[in-house]
């Protein structure tokens, strides 16, 4: 088999510790936060905002590329084109018992320490509007037949339909290159070769990860400063408070079950959670991610499969957020949900949580379409939590890389696809996040 699509090349000198990624990434937040603090007039400026979407619009350009090319390299070295999707039905598997999990958690503490109760705010149906109007029209059908994309190009020019159409061509590309035996190994071939320029198009780009941190800091606290914070600081402090649990515990659980210390594989993707933090998005880190999970000793092909999808399917940030914020909401509007309206609320939110991703917004419509169904005299209360759901936004956006990290070991050590004296080897070494080469090592 060739070499994987995205192993890290090794760098055998260290560098100086102002070269390292996550310290250049870290200091730009710290930057951003005095910056958007001591001058709101100039960090709300449209450039300074446009230095933090440009780095994740750059990013987001080179996903449907780098899943592409690395699912169909992954299923294209598989001489079992069973062995995909039993991967597959192992992955959705543990996303539906995990953000089940995620899920009921939320749902305990919110209503043990009633971040809501007492709360002054009022109702805005007009600052709502938007969400409650595109909530209302996601259902679960359209949800379905949005995966099928209108024309193949349309897949990869569109990111508002998020990844599973990329993912759904690249998963029959793959079946294809295995039915057609040689020429579709020359073919695979080709595609590893791309998947190689396109990882080094990524390491260029992640070069201007601590300016693009920088910029969407900077602009976040210059525009919502930290009033709309302590106005609401026992919520987002609840929220995370139980983001903290859900990792280190529940997905501590399960990485211990599966064999290795939840801290240290944190420690290991420490630079990739700091550019998360700094964009407030979870797929600038994926190429990344997906780096470091190979390096892990996680199989290319489970690497290739579970991550993306899990993406739209095992978003743990975002399903804590839907029940914890939705109990807010009610208890702000002094609506008393009963056990009986809280269990219909979870298993809606069972299915409105999945394919959040790829749209913006999503989290606030997830919740406007949860909120509707549970009580439509819920959704203009929505506005208390408007002002910051970018803060909230953050703590969804690490929770869900943390938990899609974990998955995809566990999948690959459920499949018999990981390499136990990588992963204790690298563990232990605390990795090099600092490392911006990911060209594949040939």
């Amino acid at each position: 088999m060739m070499a994987s699509l995205t192993s890290p090349a090794q760098v055998p000198v260290a560098k100086p510790f102002y070269h390292l990624l996550y310290v250049q990434v870290l200091i730009a937040i710290v930057l951003g936060v005095i910056v958007g603090a001591l001058f709101p007039a100039f960090a709300t400026n449209e450039w300074v905002k446009f230095l933090g979407d440009a780095f994740v619009k750059l990013i987001k350009m080179m996903i449907a590329p780098i899943i592409f090319c690395t699912i169909v390299s992954g299923i294209a070295h598989v001489q079992d084109a069973k062995k995909v999707g039993r991967v597959g039905i192992k992955a959705l598997i543990y996303f539906e018992v995990v953000s089940t999990f995620a899920l009921a958690l939320g749902m305990i503490v919110g209503n043990v320490l009633q971040p809501g109760a007492g709360f002054q705010g009022k109702a805005d149906a007009a600052a709502v509007a938007k969400y409650a109007t595109q909530a209302g029209n996601q259902h679960g059908v359209d949800f379905v037949l949005n995966i099928i994309p209108d024309t193949v190009a349309g897949a990869f020019a569109n990111s508002e339909t998020g990844i599973l159409q990329v993912l759904l061509i690249s998963l029959l590309f793959g079946f294809a290159l295995q039915a057609l035996g040689e020429r579709g190994r020359s073919i695979g071939r080709g595609i590893d070769a791309l998947g190689h320029a396109v990882f080094a198009i990524i390491g260029l780009i992640m070069k201007l990860a601590p300016i693009g941190a920088f910029g969407a800091m900077a602009y976040t606290i210059g525009k919502f400063g930290t009033g709309a914070i302590v106005n609401l600081l026992f919520l987002i402090g609840t929220f995370y408070l139980t983001a903290a649990l859900f990792i280190f515990v529940v997905l501590g659980l399960i990485a211990r079950l599966a064999g290795f210390s939840i801290f240290r594989f944190i420690a290991y993707i420490r630079a990739e959670l700091l550019i998360v933090l700094g964009t407030s998005s979870s797929e600038s880190a994926l190429p990344l991610l997906m780096a470091k999970l190979e390096k892990l000793g996680c199989a290319p092909s489970v690497v290739g499969l579970v991550v993306p999808t899990g993406y739209s399917f095992n978003l743990d940030g975002t399903n804590i957020y839907m029940t914890l914020a939705s109990l807010f909401v009610a208890q702000a509007a002094g609506i008393e949900l009963s056990f009986a309206t809280q269990i219909s609320l979870l298993l809606f939110a069972m299915a409105t949580s999945k394919g959040a991703s790829g749209v913006t917004g999503s989290g606030f419509i997830v919740l406007a379409a949860t909120l509707g169904f549970v009580n439509p005299a819920l959704v203009p209360w929505m506005a208390t939590v408007l002002g910051i759901d970018k803060f909230m936004s953050e703590c969804r956006a690490l929770t869900n890389i943390i938990g899609n990290g974990v998955a995809t070991i566990v999948v690959a050590a459920w499949e018999g696809e990981l390499d136990r004296g990588k992963l204790d080897a690298e563990l232990a070494s605390k990795g090099e996040p600092e490392n911006l080469d990911i060209i594949p090592a040939e």
